[in-house]
Order: structure tokens, then C-alpha cells, then sequence
């Protein structure tokens, strides 16, 4: 089975970034090691699965089906798939207002 290639966009990896040190800042030490750790197998899985993911709420609410989406609670993975490639665009805390961030991030609103 041939895999696809995971790419992350500028936006995903200073995502990825903030929440790093938001938790190492935040969090315990223990705690503050495995999330990225776990955060970077949900996304490197992508390559194996990417129409696992779920279409987010938000966009579907727009008709859009374009975007998927996976989790590792509280965070959320958005992502689309184009030909061979799954681009993240975007991996945020859940609890965030997540209809104006992927608003503003995937729809230039």
C-alpha cells in the first residue's frame, strides 16, 4: 500500500509551536513531553489513512468537504487531502472558538 506524503503548512507548524509551549509552560514536565509526541503520531498517521478523519462541524455547517479533521483530545488536526499529499493547515485546542479560527485561517473571512 503506497503512503501519502504529510505536509504541514506554515500555520500548522507554528501551531504546533505555540502549543508545545504552551503546555511545557503550563503543564507538568511528563505531561509536556507526550503531547507532542502523540500529537505527531496522529498527524504522521495521516500517511497511512487520511479519509479517516471526520469533516469539522464548523465547515460542514458551510457545506464545505473539502477539510477533515482528526483528534487528540483537546486538540484537532485539519487537514485536506490534494492528489497524494495531506496538508495539515491547522491543529488548535478544541476549546478554542473554532468557527472564527478556521474562518479566518482555511477561508480568509
Amino acid at each position: 500500500m503506497m503512503a501519502w506524503t504529510v505536509t504541514l503548512t506554515a500555520d500548522a507548524t507554528r501551531d504546533l509551536e505555540e502549543i508545545f509551549e504552551y503546555v511545557a509552560t503550563h503543564d507538568a514536565p511528563r505531561k509536556a513531553a507526550r503531547v507532542p509526541d502523540r500529537l505527531e503520531r496522529t498527524i504522521l498517521g495521516l500517511a497511512r489513512v487520511p479519509a479517516r478523519g471526520v469533516y469539522p462541524k464548523e465547515l460542514l455547517a458551510l457545506g464545505l468537504r473539502e477539510y477533515r479533521e482528526v483528534f487528540f483530545k483537546p486538540y484537532r488536526v485539519i487537514y485536506r487531502v490534494l492528489g497524494k499529499t495531506v496538508y495539515v493547515t491547522l491543529v488548535a485546542d478544541g476549546r478554542r472558538d473554532m468557527q472564527t479560527l478556521l474562518q479566518r485561517r482555511l477561508l480568509g473571512a
